[in-house]
């Protein structure tokens, strides 16, 4: 890493905040594929061990903002340990129900849904602690991008774990190791959290438009339409990727682009941070979403598996870069009470972007030649360029002058 990467960890608290979250966020990295393969191994049946999977991932989609509201009123220290508890729970629970087989269905639905229910809203508290620690413009932007990669590398690295953890053992030991993870991870990152009172909000402040959820979303369009675009053109491309693998080797070649993908992106992501940039977070979003499109959309002329690995690579470095942005730009919107739940409106933009478009994608499939389909995966993200604004330059008082070393 470079001396900016260690200028952020050096911060008083940043290391212990770090630490904590990645171990907490870890358990996200494994459970999903350990409650797949346990549920299938108990039912028997994939279908429904994907409609297990889809009440879970619905359900924490849709509540996420509405647990960060909570922690944004009454602190992490309040809100996170009883959230943790509960989810650890349930997973206990999960773990306990496959096992061996004989669960009923509907049991393991409920189960599902309670676990999604109490997820803790990690990322969004962790960006909001990085508000908080990181008072410089430039060195936030850096523990922001810092942030961003590790959290996709742990999506990478989660599934290998679990992956051995159902070879060794059992699936269902992935699901307990989520819980021990989860619970364990949570309460470190809430006691590196100051004590604080809970965020008094009157009923006119609720009313009012600047601090209300609606007054929110309308400020934060931009960042919000970026990170649903980038969701849904990620979600498209992932499934067409493994189409276009099919069709020109084996499915499981599909592993090449998905690698090139995190590469991409693990690298854009740690350049953000690196280089001191001049344009304002606005007017970067827009480039880098408008990047990301035109990248995608030349997958459409991959002739074979390596040239589409390549232009998966291309691709990726701009989606580490275009979500920190998106999180800068929202975080800089947002009221100090807001910012934990403003976090998990962009995160749920980009998960209802990536489960919408793998639906319909699925689809045309059916009907649409490929190339068209890659084509039209570009789309959402450049039709989030609609919701960027005039561009204008950063006034010169919030410019910032590159420091040395």
């Amino acid at each position: 890493m470079s001396s900016s990467y260690w200028a952020v960890l050096r911060t008083p608290g940043a290391a212990r905040l770090f630490g904590a979250a990645l171990i907490g966020r870890l358990s996200y990295g494994t459970v999903s594929l350990s409650l797949l393969l346990a549920v299938a191994g108990t039912t028997g049946s994939y279908a429904r061990a994907g409609w297990v999977m889809a009440v879970f991932s619905t359900v924490s989609v849709l509540l996420s903002p509405a647990r960060a509201g909570l922690v944004d009123r009454y602190g992490p220290r309040r809100a996170l340990p009883p959230m943790a508890a509960g989810y650890a729970l349930t997973l206990v629970g999960l773990a306990a129900a496959t096992w061996s087989s004989g669960t009923p269905y509907p049991v393991l639905l409920v189960l599902a849904a309670a676990a999604g229910g109490c997820a803790p809203p990690l990322g969004p508290v962790t960006r909001a602690q990085w508000s908080r620690l990181v008072t410089d413009p430039e060195l936030r932007r850096r523990a922001y991008s810092l942030d961003t990669v590790a959290e996709e590398l742990l999506y990478v690295t989660g599934p290998l774990l679990a992956g051995v953890l159902a070879a060794a053992a059992r699936p269902a030991a992935g699901v307990l190791l989520s819980a021990v993870l989860v619970l364990g991870g949570t309460i470190a990152l809430a006691v590196t959290v100051p004590r604080e009172a809970a965020v008094d909000r009157a009923d006119s402040a609720e009313e009012s438009g600047s601090s209300s959820t609606r007054g929110l979303l309308v400020r934060a369009r931009q960042p919000l339409a970026a990170a649903a675009g980038v969701g849904a053109g990620l979600g498209a491309f992932g499934l067409l990727a493994v189409v276009f693998a099919g069709r020109h080797g084996r499915d499981a070649d599909v592993a090449w682009v998905e690698a090139a993908l995190a590469a991409g992106s693990a690298i854009g992501g740690l350049a953000l941070g690196a280089v001191n940039w001049r344009a304002a977070a606005g007017n970067r979003l827009a480039v880098l979403t408008a990047v990301l499109g035109a990248a995608l959309a030349l997958a459409a002329l991959a002739p074979n598996l390596p040239v589409l690995a390549v232009v998966a690579a291309v691709a990726g470095l701009a989606v580490a870069p275009t979500l920190t942005t998106a999180y800068l730009l929202t975080d800089e919107i947002a009221l100090p009470e807001q910012r934990t739940r403003a976090g998990a409106w962009v995160n749920t933009a980009f998960n209802a972007g990536g489960s919408a478009s793998t639906a319909l994608v699925g689809l045309l499939t059916e009907h649409v030649p490929l190339s068209v389909c890659l084509l039209l995966a570009a789309a959402p993200v450049l039709a989030a360029l609609a919701a960027a604004p005039t561009w204008r330059p950063r006034p010169a008082h919030d410019r910032t002058v590159p420091a040395k070393g």
